[in-house]
């Protein structure tokens, strides 16, 4: 304990009143330990106070009601601390504030305060003490809530009335992309959707907000009374936000509605959707002319797929013509510039027994040539159960539609150096058939570049990429400069309280 001197005009000592030691004069006219005894500044301040901490966020409770994240002896926790202090040191001054090292696994902060008070006649006095802060465990709202799992006030339930689950594996892409999941209590998957469940109604209206504007869907609100307090006029209720995409999936064949295609530059009903994005991309295989078709105009006129994935044959290219210089008809509308129009002649490998044969036109005339497998939907030979085809002129329906080249799955497996990121989602009813699609998603963004600009691709450090001269098959691959590198935080090699260390995958 200190005591602050005034200035005197004389520099002789005086007797102290209470022990006659002597002392520098000072307005108390009393050595230092006769004053202690009379008076002691760290009255009315506690020497231990509680903090509580959540272990599954790891944040501190800063009353009354906000949970702040606060590293070890950073300035937010020390500013928490004080505040703690706060009232109970209103009548001293605070000059100077540290921490003193604990064990980090003690829970325990030791705060080193340094703080004056005007006593007796004036004379200021200065202490230093310690304050041990207890850390007690506390879970905060937001992980009780994502602990009981059955807490919450939004759900937004996502559903899409197809076989395939391609639009959903684009659709969990973006939203890890912009970071949508954080602020959910739970993922559920079902067997035709995914579930989302959020403590506050906004984050679920912002979740809906988005995929209006990422995929073709429409969207309905209800919301359900909970409770009501009579007194204070105030009403709980549980959102629920109901989002349905477009029964429409990448290489799907479908049949337009007449007026429909006819407002999209007179193209044929018989097209295949090239892309799905927050529009449904459609390509006419016989001009090769592109519309897009949004989800307003979707459920205005709306159309179904004529076959699923299974239903897509085998064919292979027995002789092949590229078209050049077709003419368009009136009102017709854009070209593609990335596809080539030819003409194919085609063969079921199911067939090679036969002489029996197809011809057709498609938009793969840059990527087929003699010999090539092909996958294709025979619409010669299917019972097609659909208002459009029915009413269509045979001689405009075509026999044969090429969806797809078709590569040896195993060799793009064994040289694919990259992967995606997964949302962590409760599953069940799940299909055995999961897996295969999955394959279809990542072989779909291999071929589509414009598709691939819209999620993170990552370089898979754990794989390495096997090369041959009999594996260059011509199938399309990721370039090194579209992949990113995951960064992995960990610790620091000794364990203790260094920086933390960022290494990449």
């Amino acid at each position: 304990m200190e005591y602050m001197q005034a200035p005197a005009s004389s520099q002789g000592n005086i007797l102290c009143c209470e022990c006659g030691t002597p002392i520098a004069p000072n307005p108390a006219n009393m050595c230092v330990a006769c004053l202690r005894t009379h008076v002691d500044i760290t009255e009315g301040i506690p020497k231990q106070v509680s903090v509580h901490f959540c272990k599954q966020c790891e944040r501190y409770l800063q009353p009354p009601a906000t949970w702040m994240q606060c590293a070890l002896e950073s300035r937010e926790l020390l500013t928490l601390c004080l505040k703690k202090l706060k009232a109970s040191m209103t009548k001293v001054r605070l000059i100077d504030a540290g921490f003193v090292w604990t064990e980090p696994h003690s829970k325990r902060v030791k705060v080193k305060l340094t703080i004056q008070k005007e006593v007796m006649n004036g004379a200021i006095l200065q202490q230093v003490f310690v304050v041990e802060f207890v850390i007690q465990s506390q879970m905060c709202d937001d992980c009780h809530r994502i602990e009981a799992k059955d807490f919450w006030k939004a759900v937004v339930q996502v559903r899409q009335k197809t076989s395939h689950k391609k639009t959903f594996y684009y659709l969990e892409q973006m939203i890890l992309k912009h970071k949508l999941h954080q602020n959910t209590l739970r993922i559920k998957e079902t067997h035709d959707g995914i579930d989302f469940y959020y403590a506050l109604k906004q984050h679920g209206q912002k979740m809906m907000d988005f995929l209006q504007c990422t995929v073709p869907c429409r969207s309905k609100t209800s919301q359900r009374l909970i409770s009501h307090d009579i007194h204070t006029s105030t009403f709980n209720y549980k959102s629920t936000f109901s989002v349905e995409i477009v029964p429409i999936c990448k290489d799907n064949v479908v049949c337009l509605p007449p007026r429909l295609a006819q407002s999209l530059g007179n193209m044929s009903q018989i097209c295949v959707c090239i892309r799905v994005t927050s529009a449904i991309h459609l390509i006419d295989p016989r001009t090769l002319q592109i519309a897009e078709v949004d989800g307003n105009t979707y459920w205005r006129s709306p159309f179904h797929s004529l076959c699923s994935p299974r239903q897509l044959e085998e064919f292979i290219v027995m002789d092949i013509e590229t078209v050049r210089d077709q003419k368009q008809g009136a009102g017709a509308g854009m070209r593609s510039n990335k596809h080539v129009l030819a003409g194919v002649w085609v063969q079921k490998t199911s067939e090679m027994n036969t002489s029996q044969q197809y011809h057709c036109h498609t938009h793969l005339g840059h990527l087929l040539n003699h010999g090539d497998l092909v996958l294709g939907f025979d619409l010669a030979n299917s019972n097609v159960n659909d208002e459009f085809v029915n009413k269509m002129n045979p001689h405009h329906i075509p026999d044969v539609v090429l969806i797809k080249k078709r590569f040896d799955r195993s060799r793009r497996q064994r040289r694919r150096n990259w992967r995606l990121k997964e949302m962590e989602r409760e599953r069940e009813g799940m299909d055995t058939d999961d897996e295969r699609q999955y394959q279809d998603f990542l072989e779909d963004l291999e071929e589509d570049e414009a598709l691939r600009k819209n999620i993170n691709i990552f370089r898979d450090a754990s794989k390495i990429p096997v090369e041959s001269d009999t594996d260059d098959d011509g199938a399309p691959r990721v370039s090194l400069v579209e992949m990113l590198e995951d960064l992995n935080i960990s610790e620091d090699a000794t364990g203790g309280e260094g920086a933390d260390m960022i290494t990449t995958a």
